[in-house]
């Protein structure tokens, strides 16, 4: 198996989002905080994603609802569908993306996330859920074992 970061990136956990997560590097597009994001969740990181959600989306207990999915959810593949981010509007963008999570059998997000750049910094602003999408038994799966989907998740 080939060696990847949690959001699926070639190259390690350590080489893609961990220094995006230690915030020793600034993620310089809407994919870049939408993958680490991802990791956090992956990795339990739940001040990364109260830190890189919108100031003004924080609710008081936001922290404790962010470890409550961390604690009850088990991150197992993402798939990015789609981005949309250009100089015409450089402080905004959006990615809509699948992360498949196993929690009482295999889900999935599919949503289309909004992203504000503001201070010079990408924060998560919100998104819209969108139905699941269809896996092909032939699709490689996205765990990213190198399998496909019927010799892996989908059996």
């Amino acid at each position: 198996m080939t060696n990847h970061c949690y959001c699926g990136n070639n190259g390690s956990f350590a080489q893609c989002c961990e220094p995006l997560i230690r915030t020793a590097k600034k993620p310089l597009t809407p994919e870049q905080l939408m993958r680490s994001r991802y990791s956090a969740y992956s990795t339990g990181n739940a001040q990364y994603l109260l830190d890189t959600l919108a100031p003004e989306k924080r609710q008081l207990d936001e922290k404790a609802k962010i470890q409550q999915t961390i604690d009850s959810t088990k991150w197992i593949g993402l798939k990015i569908v789609s981005t949309e981010f250009d100089d015409s509007k450089p402080n905004q963008g959006s990615v809509e993306f699948v992360a498949f999570y196993q929690e009482n059998g295999i889900q999935q997000l599919h949503e289309c996330s909004r992203f504000i750049k503001q201070d010079s910094h990408w924060f998560y602003l919100d998104g819209e859920h969108l139905p699941p999408i269809k896996i092909g038994r032939n699709d490689r799966c996205f765990c990213n074992s190198g399998k496909k989907y019927k010799k892996c998740h989908g059996n």
